[in-house]
């Protein structure tokens, strides 16, 4: 299966920055592909940020290598410089799409002023795609991986045989990550982190909830149409 290529949809359309939010499993990352397909936009996340500068050595990545390596948390400040330095490239002029970030209040709050301090650049808008929790743990719980990588689910695209690849015979199996315990526990995480984000868009009108239980193309549709009613508010 070839990837989307970035070739913009409509020029006269400027998404600007997008903050995708959605439980695992939502299938945030299949949308986000969609988006910076239509509109030429990158996806930045803040684990490709901090590996960067930690490969090229840059000063912030030397600071946050240290951290690192001591087993401690890179602080919010030092995520935040390398973010602002990131935002500041030129792939980014007409928007792009926040993975990961801003993840606390405090990050989101940080943004804000970031971009308000910014010449001609739109404030943040979100979107949240949500799905039942029953079908979203059987969506993650359901998965079954044969050794070729091959993915089946046991309740939406069973293999013919329980617990055998269609293809070559090899048995299937769950990843430790797709257990009950694991997904709960990512769940509570999630849920924890991003309602004060959440919160924090609603307020400022920045914020749209999608049906992501619907096809994949739906959901793409209806996320081009809160994000440009979104963007058209942000900017009256």
């Amino acid at each position: 299966m070839t990837e989307p290529t970035a070739a913009p949809a409509d020029d006269r359309f400027l998404p600007g920055p997008v903050l995708l939010l959605g439980a695992p499993g939502v299938g945030k990352g299949t949308q986000a592909k969609a988006l910076m397909a239509a509109y030429g936009i990158p996806q930045i996340s803040t684990g490709d940020i901090l590996r960067a500068n930690i490969s090229k050595g840059t000063p912030l990545g030397i600071q946050a290598k240290a951290l690192v390596d001591q087993g401690t948390l890179v602080s919010d400040d030092l995520v935040n410089q390398m973010v602002a330095d990131r935002l500041a490239q030129p792939d980014t002029r007409n928007g792009y799409i926040l993975d990961g970030f801003p993840r606390t209040l405090n990050q989101a709050t940080w943004l804000d002023a970031q971009l308000a301090a910014t010449p001609n650049t739109l404030p943040v808008v979100a979107i949240s795609i949500v799905v039942d929790y029953e079908q979203l743990l059987h969506r993650i719980t359901g998965r079954r991986i044969s050794p070729a990588g091959r993915i089946y689910n046991i309740y939406s695209n069973p293999p013919a045989v329980p617990g055998i690849c269609d293809v070559d015979g090899s048995a299937l199996v769950q990843r430790p990550d797709d257990s009950e315990a694991v997904f709960l526990e990512r769940m509570k995480t999630f849920e924890a982190q991003t309602a004060p984000v959440v919160e924090h868009y609603r307020k400022q009108g920045r914020f749209e909830q999608i049906n992501g239980d619907q096809q994949v193309e739906k959901v793409t549709a209806e996320i081009t149409s809160a994000l440009k009613r979104l963007r058209h508010s942000s900017t009256d």
